[in-house]
Parts: C-alpha cells; sequence; structure tokens
C-alpha cells in the first residue's frame, strides 16, 4: 500500500514538473510577441533612450490622465523590452516645474551627457505668439530634472512657433533641431549644451513639424510629420522622411526633390480601414540585434479622447524596413498583428 501512494505521489510530482515546463513554454512562446499599442492611455510625442541599468526610457508631453491625480508633468515609463511599459513617475514635480513662462511641457527630447540626463522641451499653450524651448538635467533617467531654464523664445530665435525640439550630436558637436509647420530649423549648442551658440540654420520647409535625425550608414535621415496631431479621430497625421549626405542638408525625398521646398516621402500614415489614426511625432531607437525601431504615438479610433477632452495619443512602436537606403514601415500603415518583440541584450 506504501508502495502504491509513493508511486502515486512520483506521477502527481513529475506531472506536477511537466506542467510547470508546458506553462514557461507557452509563456516564452507568448512573450515572444507584442500588440500595439504598448503603452496606454497616453504619452503623446514620446523620446526614448536606453540608460546604464539596462531599462528603456520614454517620456511624454504634459498630460491629464483619466486617473483624477492631475497633470503629469513630463511622464516617464520605463520597460526591459520596449514593449512592458510601466509608468513610474513625473520628470517634475508640481512646485519644481518650468516657469520661465507660461504653458505646458511639451515634447521632451532626452540624451546623455557626461554622467547626466539632459532634457529639451518646449513650453507653450495653444495659440502661443512665442513658445520657447528650454533645458533640464538629471542624474537619473528616472528624475527628478533640474530646470536650468529658457534657451530661445520664437521672438528671440527669429523662428515663428518655436517647440518640437531634439538634439543630435555630430562630430563631437552637439546641435538642437526644432520647429512646427514654420520651417524645421537647427543651431549649434555650447559645448555643455545649455546654451545656444551660433545662428539657426533651415532644413526644410513649413510642411513640417517634429524633426528626428537619425544616422544609418553614410546619410543621415530627417523625420518630420505632417498634417493635423490632435483632433481625435479625424487627425491627418502622418511621418515624411528626407536624407542627406551632410547633417545640415540638403534633405531630399526618394524623387530628389528638396524638402525646404516640397513634401517629403511618406512612410506611415493611418488609413481609413485602419485601428490607428494619426501615427506620427517619431524617435528612432535600435534594439539588441540591430533592428531599427520607429517609437511615435497613434490614436485608437474606438477611443480618440480622454474624459478630460485631451487627445488619447497612446505609445506604439514599429520594425523600420531598410530597403536600398530608404527607411520603411511594413504597408506604410500603425502594426496592428501580433509582431516579434525587440531584442535586446
Amino acid at each position: 500500500m506504501a508502495a502504491k501512494k509513493r508511486k502515486v505521489v512520483v506521477i502527481i510530482s513529475s506531472l506536477a514538473i511537466i506542467l510547470t515546463i508546458l506553462a514557461s513554454i507557452i509563456f516564452v512562446r507568448v512573450h515572444d510577441y507584442f500588440q500595439n499599442p504598448v503603452f496606454k492611455p497616453v504619452l503623446a510625442d514620446p523620446s526614448i533612450i536606453k540608460a546604464s541599468n539596462g531599462y528603456f526610457y520614454a517620456y511624454g508631453t504634459e498630460d491629464k490622465w483619466d486617473d483624477n491625480k492631475g497633470l503629469k508633468y513630463i511622464p516617464i515609463v520605463r520597460s526591459k523590452n520596449m514593449v512592458d511599459w510601466k509608468y513610474i513617475g513625473d520628470a517634475f514635480a508640481k512646485e519644481s516645474r518650468p516657469t520661465w513662462k507660461d504653458g505646458g511641457l511639451w515634447a521632451p527630447d532626452v540624451s546623455y551627457f557626461k554622467s547626466k540626463y539632459y532634457m529639451y522641451y518646449a513650453l507653450s499653450v495653444w495659440g502661443d505668439s512665442s513658445p520657447g524651448i528650454g533645458v533640464a538635467v538629471s542624474d537619473s533617467p528616472e528624475g527628478p530634472f533640474t530646470d536650468h531654464g529658457k534657451l530661445f523664445t520664437s521672438n528671440e530665435i527669429g523662428v515663428e512657433n518655436s517647440i518640437d525640439p531634439m538634439l543630435f550630436v555630430d562630430k563631437g558637436i552637439p546641435y538642437l533641431f526644432w520647429g512646427s509647420f514654420h520651417g524645421i530649423y537647427g543651431v549649434e549648442l555650447s559645448k555643455d549644451r545649455l546654451t545656444i551658440k551660433g545662428k539657426p540654420f533651415q532644413i526644410a520647409g513649413n510642411d513640417f513639424e517634429a524633426p528626428y535625425i537619425y544616422k544609418h550608414n553614410s546619410y543621415y535621415y530627417l523625420f518630420d510629420s505632417n498634417g493635423s496631431c490632435c483632433e481625435g479621430s479625424k487627425s491627418t497625421y502622418n511621418v515624411e522622411v528626407g536624407r542627406s549626405k551632410s547633417l545640415k542638408g540638403p534633405y531630399k525625398d526618394k524623387a530628389g526633390n528638396e524638402l525646404l521646398y516640397s513634401r517629403g516621402t511618406i512612410i506611415l500614415l493611418g488609413r481609413e480601414n485602419s485601428k490607428f489614426v494619426g501615427p506620427g511625432h517619431n524617435a528612432v531607437i535600435k534594439d539588441g540585434n540591430g533592428t531599427d525601431w520607429m517609437v511615435y504615438h497613434a490614436y485608437e479610433k474606438e477611443k480618440p479622447w480622454m474624459k478630460s477632452g485631451a487627445p488619447r495619443r497612446v505609445l506604439m512602436i514599429d520594425p523600420i524596413i531598410w530597403k536600398n537606403g530608404w527607411p520603411s514601415i511594413n504597408n506604410m500603415e500603425p502594426g496592428e498583428e501580433k509582431q516579434r518583440v525587440p531584442k535586446v541584450n
């Protein structure tokens, strides 16, 4: 009788082990795939960085979420794999947010330099006659960030609607790029990246905003957004691209037209029968397998607004396909089906 009991226990134990192994296999297989969006309710105008601790961090425009907890002063989310994101706090506390002019904190861009994290942000309201761009610094990608004040306002720099900043370092020289439907401009920054140096130069015309420059092989690629960003399911935002052998241009589309005088080559847009609409304001990051990923926001058509009345722009990612020296997104539209999770080290 005792032997039979021992046999039953062994069988049950063996079954438990088998079930555990099967569950692990199923979990791994399921976790090998993801489906957009990768974070919601909202993370508009995202930038992304991978920190030395192995985590990816994404930062978004100031927003009021539907959680009855007030404004998020540049929300920060964290992930190990660019797919499973967790909100961990804000870049600023209400008491320490930038106050050098009235406005909301828009479109942060974060970069790493000399053991610190630099955040360039726009300070503006809708219809602002002179929005501006400032810079804040933190010892940690998770903040808090200490504001170092404004770099410039639109009136001071001579460029209307100066929002949507992006830092790019070329041959050791830091440049800030920005602009919104009044030309895309760049300007050299000081070595400490806290002030501007020299005069601004223009690289694209009035059709664009939210510039993002990415170097791939021997070309500089200028990703821009075009169309309306903030009309919910009626938004017409899309991403266009041009390339140049020089950081300062001229940037040309696939047909050879200069972006100073024409539109770029469209690579991402929301189609009429798509689940998502208004994709744009992108960043680009490389995974551990060498695949470039476009990180951007879009609207889910079924729920384009938050209860507060603010646009509900969810976080999205899709792999970039490079062919003959040009980037593209599959079917030129936000990915709806299951996709392989990015490779991470």
